[in-house]
């Protein structure tokens, strides 16, 4: 696997809107969602942009080791992006932990106390967690990131609440399950049941008519909005005629997510626990209040892309094609629901297969079975105990096959600045959870040189929508040389990529993608070369070439 990816490159603009330019100078190319490159943060980890919210509800108790809140916040993520750090990574998509109000006592499992400091607890999923921030700096987050170009995702949960503590009580027993336990086996044992212990399952399954929980009325009595809560539920439901079951309040809650903020997209997590049938609900609602975002803000509307849907089935991989296998039963979560899943499957392709059969897996895959999807594409998370390069020993090499490889590409804040996955004192997932290495970035070579490779990379990626949507054609074995097309009505990219150059000089076919006489420029070293008889010459000392047509 020890492969060095060479990328030649050129963009080939038919489209007239391709040469505008929007007020803030980006680049009105096509976006599509199929060669996105999004940035995975979890909130409280990323960057403390305002210490005064760093401790709310009385959470004093002293957590376990990466079990606390951190300081991260909107705020933080809000100065980031002032200071262009996801523009250099070429990151054209953001996705945050949920932003929702978290439970507001600890757990303690035998690791130590652990609060609600990932986001995945919900406690209120009408209010912003006061450790993040509030809804003027989310409002904000938004509109900023906008501006440069790029989208953002929240992260919903609708299958479980935040587990029970001291402070925070059960939900009632018309809304949630506590037991029994997944035991996944098939899908009666990994859906109507609960994740883990004390982990309350909502009722997704039940049409029935539930009352608010009557902490959630007390709560919404003394925060001094109960009756404007309530109104807005009462509309809801009157639109849609839905009976006022559990599901259909918290999908209400998620939306308003859209029309107040005009957010892009959902993270759907924990999506094969729940009834295939309530994702389509959920998109269905879903794409009304986009479209109601849009009518009301018509001057803000970024594209005519429909709201991204982004699923989160554990296991699933690109080679499953559309439908996920429970065992007993298969489901196509793409049907009516999701236009892409988390594809689990990369990393061990990554380890295991030689670059070549990745690349043509997951090209076939995408022009063929999943034609009109994606699949999100990673090395490493925020839950897999089992990551590509857990001790970042092949950094550079996982952002070349990363941002490289057919479909859309998912970097895990420190993926692009190598922060260890392997944290002593650490039990289970909260070694993955370091807080991002913003001091190694500028004191660190190895991490500088990181961040400089996996920058030089997104932008490519960001530039050149054929990457990771593209047609792919293999030109030659040795070295490995292939092409990537992507035409759509009157917009058009090409790429030429290679395998295993030398340092010093090279000579590479381009086949027909090129002409001879075009002059090419190499984004990596900003050295020029022309085509001279379906091949170029570059003298460089680096094993990647990233080649686009002098403009």
């Amino acid at each position: 696997m020890k492969q060095i990816l060479v990328v030649f490159i050129s963009l080939i603009v038919l489209s007239s809107c391709d040469s505008k330019e929007s007020k803030t100078g980006i680049n009105k190319r096509p976006f599509v969602w199929e060669a996105a490159n999004v940035y995975f943060l979890l909130t409280d980890r990323f960057y403390n942009g305002d210490t005064s919210n760093d401790i709310n509800f009385d959470r004093t108790k002293e957590p376990g080791k990466l079990r606390g809140f951190e300081g991260g916040d909107v705020k933080g993520i809000i100065k980031k992006l002032k200071d262009g750090y996801f523009t250099k990574l070429g990151v054209n998509a953001i996705w945050m932990t949920p932003i929702v109000e978290q439970i507001h006592g600890g757990t303690d499992e035998g690791t130590g106390v652990t609060y609600g400091f990932h986001g995945y607890w919900t406690k209120d999923w009408t209010k912003i967690e006061p450790n993040y921030g509030t809804k003027e700096d989310v409002k904000e987050l938004v509109e900023l990131a906008h501006e440069k170009g790029i989208r953002v995702l929240l992260d919903a949960v609708i299958n479980h609440t935040g587990p029970v503590t001291e402070k925070d009580p059960v939900w009632p027993t018309d809304w949630v399950r506590t037991e029994p336990q997944c035991t996944y086996k098939n899908s009666e044992t990994t859906i109507p049941c609960t994740l883990v212990r004390n982990l309350p399952d909502v009722k997704t399954e039940s049409n029935e008519a539930v009352k608010l929980p009557p902490y959630l009325v007390e709560k919404w009595k003394n925060e001094g909005r109960y009756e404007e809560e309530v109104a807005e539920l009462d509309a809801f439901f009157k639109r849609t005629g839905y009976p006022r079951a559990p599901r259909f309040y918290i999908i209400k809650w998620l939306t308003d997510y859209i029309t107040e903020f005009g957010i892009d997209g959902y993270r759907v997590d924990t999506v094969k626990h729940v009834e295939d049938t309530v994702w389509q609900e959920f998109k269905k609602e879903c794409d009304v209040a986009f479209n109601q975002w849009k009518k009301d803000n018509p001057k803000s509307v970024l594209d005519q892309n429909q709201f991204y849907l982004v699923g989160e089935v554990y296991g699933y991989g690109i080679g499953s094609g559309q439908y996920y296998d429970f065992g007993d039963k298969k489901v196509n979560y793409f049907d009516g629901a999701f236009q892409s899943l988390i594809n689990f499957q990369f990393k061990w392709d990554a380890k295991q297969k030689p670059i070549t059969e990745v690349f043509d897996l997951y090209a076939n895959s995408l022009q063929n079975d999943l034609k009109g999807f994606g699949t999100m594409n990673y090395i490493s998370s925020h839950d897999d105990g089992q990551p590509y390069d857990a001790k970042r020993e092949k950094s550079l090499l996982a952002g070349t096959l990363l941002l490289l490889a057919p479909g859309t590409s998912q970097i895990y804040y420190g993926d692009e600045s190598a922060r260890s996955l392997v944290i002593e004192g650490t039990v289970g997932d909260a070694t993955l959870r370091s807080f991002m290495n913003w001091e190694e970035i500028t004191t660190d070579e190895k991490s500088k040189q990181t961040v400089a490779h996996w920058q030089k990379l997104g932008q490519f990626r960001n530039k050149h929508i054929s990457v990771g949507a593209g047609v792919h054609q293999q030109i030659s074995e040795k070295p490995y040389v292939f092409s990537r097309t992507y035409s759509k009505e009157n917009y058009g990219d090409k790429v030429v990529i290679g395998l295993n150059l030398l340092k010093g000089k090279k000579s590479i076919a381009v086949g027909d993608i090129f002409s001879d006489g075009e002059l090419l420029r190499d984004a990596y070293t900003n050295k020029e070369a022309t085509v001279v008889n379906g091949k170029i010459e570059l003298h460089t000392e680096h094993t990647i070439v990233l080649l686009e047509k002098k403009r």
